[in-house]
């Protein structure tokens, strides 16, 4: 039978061109050109502003030569640079870096290094950390200086500051779409499983498409008001750079997600819509009562990166805050699952409801589809509710893979589907509920944490013979990394504090375990492999 619907229809630039999230920007720019686009601090800057200035460092990025391919790294808090950075660098075809802050000097010279930064942004509250990271690469990018006037101590050690960068650049530049929307768009680190950070890729079509969907699944209206509560950094603040810029809101920049910060701006700025991990709802719940708000308007909060516990969303919506719970990975742009509230829940009461809001649900609508299967045989379990099985996820806003790791890409993508890695069970509404994760990733406020690396820095320390990390149930942080160690007999007195001192001199601050339990021996299997389970069940108990 002749193709009849493909004579003569073929794909040419009057019907195709490639998706981007930076068309947002522009036709924003066009149809709201006077609306407040941002808002930090004293400073607020309206949509033609914001268009405007990022022509102008995309310009002036390319005379420093910048080019398509290349990488720009940012260690940012939530200020209108890191904002129009999110702009900027793929206006050239160049890919976006936006680093975690927390992280270590040591581990921001790996990501500079294995990402071949050209340039570097970073603030003046993290110079000391900044100027020791760019001492260890290989190839030192152009430091660039974000000199906040918000920002606590530090010092400028770059070559220019950004406001001075802006300055060189072009108004008339004029940007290009990627000739091919499956081009990167940026790069975010993840913890692997052997505590070196993999880089994962996205492209300009799934971060079109996740925006879009993060729309539709947050409701975000036409000038809608979003605080930024969650950090930029963390998978391209879940593409909400881009899909606040689409719906022409507001961006309200915060440095941190203060309780008092939070609830002040959103009653100041009738902020309609944020997403927080669960330690920030923990922490607005658990605010003094003299901080605490109440607001006329109706505020939807989404939350994810950790499994909110009913309790939580209980007490938020006890709040007057609207909750919607999504589940996601860096490796799918944030955001891929949302716990779609269904009709009848109205009629539960609140903490029948919050457990069904707590569960992971079903895929947004960028993510083309899921399953929970045995991933040996990758046959889907029974919809029953208690058959475990591994979440399996693909669609569009899946990332193109890890950078320069095709071992560790094909493992991910292995059978036409992304791995998880999170163990759930399948309900027989079709909705997804986690329960446990294959690997021993511990998930601390929202933030990952890989045990082998705490297990590393642990053994470096002269009096420990055996150590082991693993994750403790914890009030506000949702989950905390704890040591199990067995000490040298030939070492002498090893103390909890003396192991703490050296973790702070070797990791994050919030990879440094809270808790040090001293045991005579580690729980072997009868191969010597470590019993992590056993540990857990300490704390279970």
């Amino acid at each position: 039978m002749d193709e009849i619907f493909e004579q003569g229809l073929s794909r040419v630039d009057a019907n195709y061109t490639a998706l981007t999230p930076i068309s947002f920007l522009e036709r924003t720019a066009l149809a709201h050109p006077c609306r407040v686009a941002v808002i930090y601090g004293d400073t607020s800057r309206t949509w033609a502003e914001v268009y405007r200035r990022s022509l102008k460092l995309a310009s002036a990025l390319r005379k420093l030569g910048v080019c398509q391919g290349d990488t720009v790294a940012a260690l940012l808090p939530n200020t209108p640079a890191m904002l129009e950075l999110h702009f900027a660098v793929p206006m050239l075809g160049a890919v976006l870096n936006a680093q975690n802050t927390r992280l270590d000097a040591r581990t921001i010279t790996f990501m500079l290094n294995h990402g071949r930064a050209k340039v570097f942004f970073t603030d003046r509250e993290f110079s000391e950390r900044a100027q020791e990271a760019v001492a260890g690469c290989d190839h030192k990018p152009i430091i660039v200086d974000v000199d906040d006037p918000y920002a606590e101590g530090g010092e400028l050690i770059g070559s220019m500051t950004y406001e001075e960068l802006l300055a060189t650049g072009d108004d008339d530049f004029t940007w290009e779409r990627p000739s091919n929307e499956w081009q990167a768009i940026a790069l975010n680190y993840t913890s692997g499983t052997t505590g070196n950070p993999k880089g994962v890729v996205y492209h300009h079509r799934g971060a079109h498409l996740n925006s879009l969907s993060n729309i539709i699944g947050l409701g975000l209206p036409a000038g809608a008001v979003y605080l930024w509560t969650l950090p930029m950094f963390h998978c391209n603040g879940w593409c909400y750079p881009w899909a606040v810029t689409a719906v022409a809101g507001t961006h309200v920049c915060i440095r941190q997600p203060q309780p008092a910060v939070v609830f002040d701006a959103i009653a100041k700025h009738e902020v309609t819509h944020f997403c927080a991990a669960p330690v920030v709802l923990n922490m607005l719940i658990n605010a003094p009562k003299e901080q605490k708000q109440a607001f006329e308007h109706t505020v939807t909060v989404a939350t994810g990166g950790a499994a909110p516990p009913a309790a939580t969303i209980a007490a938020m919506e006890a709040m007057g805050l609207n909750v919607v719970h999504l589940y996601g990975l860096t490796e799918t742009y944030g955001p891929s699952m949302i716990c779609e509230f269904q009709d009848d829940w109205h009629e539960l009461d609140i903490k029948q409801k919050a457990t069904k809001m707590a569960r992971q649900g079903i895929t947004m609508l960028a993510m083309s589809d899921m399953m929970v299967a045995d991933p040996i045989s990758m046959e889907p379990v029974p919809q029953d509710g208690e058959s475990i099985g591994e979440l399996f996820l693909r669609g569009n806003n899946v990332m193109k893979g890890y950078l320069c790791n095709e071992k560790e890409t094909t493992k991910a993508f292995a059978d036409g589907w992304f791995h998880t890695g999170d163990l759930g069970v399948w309900h027989p509404d079709g909705y997804v509920e986690i329960k446990d994760r294959s690997k021993d990733i511990i998930i601390s406020g929202g933030e990952n944490i890989s045990t082998l690396e705490v297990e590393s820095v642990l053994y470096d320390h002269p009096g420990v013979l055996e150590a082991a990390v693993v994750a403790a149930p914890d009030t506000h942080w949702g989950e905390v990394p704890c040591a199990f160690v067995t000490p040298r007999h030939d070492y002498g007195e090893l103390t909890e504090e003396e192991i703490v001192r050296h973790c702070r001199a070797n990791l994050a601050g919030f990879k440094v375990p809270k808790r040090i339990v001293f045991m005579e021996e580690l729980p072997k299997t009868s191969t010597g492999k470590l019993q992590k389970h056993v540990l857990r069940q300490q704390f279970v108990a």
